[in-house]
């Protein structure tokens, strides 16, 4: 089965302070720039999710700067099950069927149409709960018709994988961390779609001691071979034009 893989922007970095050393959440004005900016560079997946603060929000003011044309160009992706208290100033996890609706009904307010929904901070427990196949069949019945789960561990893998309600799946990989090529070998060849997340480590193989090229690091996550996206979670515009550079020089 052939390989087809992308760059997109998951925008954690947005809405919230992210990374290996996490930096100060850019304003309102200085994040739709960047999204702008990754849609002119050629990007056409982006990701995020409720627990990302206010990126979710900004997302969704720039979709609304989009023709009907353009935004048929894209796929955005979200999540729901890990959720944002705003006046603590963080994330909470609730994998219940109403907290599960309420997060999604608000993610539709913000994005107005969602391409890809995952399950948040996933547990094999959460995989196998009524409440989420509620949550599943109202997802289906407000048009979205891409589901999956975002996973850390390799029993929820398992599962998503062999569960044929699923067609996508994101998970961690990179050169430091490779606990799911085996998994992601398994996705691709029943057909899901893959995204992996963090190629660089969250920033620690760009800046930390042992430090690698974006493109060594690009080219070891696409070695893997699947379907699917990278996605980098830069919310610099010269970080986002390196890169797309080095992604597109492999």
């Amino acid at each position: 089965m052939s390989a087809n893989i992308e760059l997109g922007l998951g925008i954690i970095g947005l809405g919230k302070p992210w990374g290996h050393v996490p930096s100060v959440v850019p304003v309102e004005r200085d994040a739709i720039d960047l999204l702008q900016f990754a849609y002119g560079t050629g990007i056409r997946y982006f990701d995020s999710a409720p627990s990302y603060g206010v990126a979710e929000e900004r997302l969704g003011i720039f979709l609304r700067t989009l023709d009907r044309q353009q935004r048929g160009q894209l796929r955005v992706a979200t999540k729901f099950g890990e959720h944002w208290d705003a006046d603590r100033q963080q994330p909470y996890v609730d994998h219940s069927y109403d907290s599960l609706r309420r997060s999604l009904d608000s993610s539709l307010r913000h994005l107005g149409r969602i391409d890809i929904l995952q399950l948040h901070k996933t547990t094999p427990e959460a995989l196998l709960s009524p409440d989420l196949d509620r949550a599943w069949e109202y997802a289906r019945s407000v048009g979205i018709t891409m589901l999956g789960a975002s996973v850390s561990d390799l029993e929820s893998a398992a599962i998503v994988i062999g569960g044929g309600e699923y067609t996508c799946i994101q998970l961690p990989f990179n050169r430091a961390n490779t606990k799911f090529s085996a998994a992601i070998g398994e996705a691709h060849a029943k057909g899901l779609w893959v995204a992996t997340n963090r190629p660089f480590a969250m920033g620690e193989m760009l800046y930390g001691e042992r430090r690698v090229s974006h493109a060594d690091a690009f080219r070891f996550v696409r070695d893997c071979r699947f379907n699917g996206v990278i996605l980098t979670g830069t919310k610099s515009q010269r970080h986002l034009a390196e890169n797309w550079r080095a992604f597109h020089s492999l």
